[in-house]
């Protein structure tokens, strides 16, 4: 029967290995998304429940409660959460995920330690950086929302001898480590744990809102990690699967935001990037420069005779919830024969894919998605680009002034349509904290106001183009 027990587990673990794998495959394609999503849920399910089929487990009712718990919060956040709310409630839920990892640790060791069992350099080792990651990954995450949230300043907050005293924190963590693994007791473990929640909220406060994307992606890697080491300590191979592919896949992302943004992560993590410069000739400067308005019926009558139109969202989009407005729009001007498409800047809004899920939320056809790369050799045939609340990624700067802070970064080049129009609350700047020389452009009118609002405008001026 133990046999039986042990090898249904085993079979199970693995199909649910093979599931999470499907899953993650079939969510790098907005068209396949969804599926992915139910496979990986599927495969999740099946491991929590096969695990309670282990002998070994202490408390079924701690357990059943605490899913209970977990399933009943997260459907509560899942339908009320806004999408322009979604970094934030993943920030969040990694943080979970990086606590429990690092009390686990430290449950586990103070259990064999109350046992008086001999804890093996390879398994301590295991609880220390369970420990130490998971809880840098907690308080990281909860400074990551605080900042996504605007409870805490966006700009990257810093202070003198900031990275001496970061430089000596992770002295002590270091110390208290090898201290632990050499044998030292619970209050060394729980001085570790704290030193670690210290450093995780010191490491992600210099680091500006605009970057909190990547960093949300590099604290979700190391909760994976956490994981899968809290999984060797467990013996529980389908935690190690899981924190694996976790950790794997977010260093992936990492890279691939890095590149799109065209900065090293290092850069991301220690270059303050955008802190408020104090050389006076850094700083972009509107004087001088000329910004031509226009009004919701003159941006009726461009896109009405446009045989080709672009439209680029941004997170200005996402804040109005102006999806279903603008597919509204772009639905009218399909029906008078214009083209209509969509450019997808890689970190468009405040975390990968931010734009494709609100604009599938609005049921826009995934063929109508471009990637930057796609869609940049047909600016300019392109009569009509309109930028909904995006900034930074359009921002000529970036492609032409090296003096810029976002020089190299890889933008839209609507700047090269025929015609371009903005649609923007105000003249304030992006994540970036800087000017947008596209706003400038003679070929550039802006049209102020709530994206939402505005679009309704042109829609209804449309009809009488």
């Amino acid at each position: 029967m133990l046999e039986l027990r042990a090898s249904v587990i085993a079979i199970s673990y693995i199909v649910a290995a093979v599931l999470f794998i499907f899953g993650l495959k079939r969510l790098s394609s907005p068209a396949t998304a969804r599926s992915g999503n139910r496979i990986a849920a599927i495969g999740m399910a099946l491991a929590l429940g096969v695990t309670l089929l282990d002998r070994q487990i202490v408390s079924f009712w701690t357990i059943a409660i605490g899913t209970l718990i977990g399933a009943v919060m997260g459907v509560y956040f899942a339908r009320t959460v806004q999408m322009t709310a979604m970094p934030q409630m993943v920030a969040l839920f990694n943080g979970m995920g990086g606590a429990t990892a690092a009390l686990v640790s430290v449950a586990e060791f103070l259990r064999l330690s109350r046992l008086g069992e001999r804890i093996g350099v390879g398994e301590s080792t295991s609880i220390v950086l369970g420990t130490v990651i998971g809880a840098i990954s907690f308080t990281g995450s909860i400074i990551a929302f605080g900042k996504l949230q605007e409870i805490l300043p966006g700009r990257p907050l810093q202070f003198p001898l900031q990275r001496v005293i970061n430089a000596l924190i992770l002295l002590a963590v270091v110390a208290l480590g090898v201290f632990v693994v050499a044998g030292g007791g619970s209050p060394a473990l729980w001085a570790l744990f704290a030193a670690a929640l210290v450093l995780g909220a010191m490491f992600v406060l210099p680091i500006g809102g605009g970057d909190m994307p990547v960093v949300i992606s590099i604290l979700n890697s190391l909760t994976g990690l956490a994981a899968a080491l809290t999984g060797f300590v467990l013996h529980n191979q389908m935690l190690v699967v899981a924190g694996v592919l976790v950790g794997a896949s977010g260093t992936l992302l990492t890279l691939l935001m890095s590149t799109a943004m065209n900065r090293s992560v290092g850069n991301v993590l220690f270059g303050a990037f955008g802190a408020a410069s104090s050389d006076p000739a850094a700083a972009s400067t509107a004087v001088g420069r000329t910004v031509r308005q226009t009004t919701p019926e003159d941006t009726a009558i461009a896109l009405a005779y446009a045989r080709s139109v672009v439209i680029v969202p941004g997170y200005g989009l996402a804040v109005a919830e102006a999806q279903h407005t603008v597919r509204e729009l772009a639905t009218d001007l399909e029906k008078r024969g214009v083209d209509v498409k969509y450019a997808i800047h890689p970190v468009a809004g405040r975390m990968p894919g931010h734009m494709n899920v609100l604009l599938a939320e609005a049921n826009v056809p995934y063929d109508q998605l471009l990637e930057m790369d796609q869609v940049n050799g047909e600016f300019p045939q392109t009569d009509v680009v309109l930028v909904v609340g995006a900034n930074d990624v359009v921002n000529p700067a970036a492609r032409d002034d090296p003096t810029s802070p976002i020089y190299g970064m890889p933008i839209l080049d609507v700047d090269r349509a025929r015609n371009i129009i903005v649609l923007k609350r105000s003249m304030g700047h992006g994540f970036a904290g800087i000017d947008n020389a596209l706003f400038y452009h003679e070929k550039t009118r802006m049209l102020f106001g709530d994206a939402r609002q505005s679009l309704t405008q042109v829609g209804q001026a449309l009809k009488t183009a």
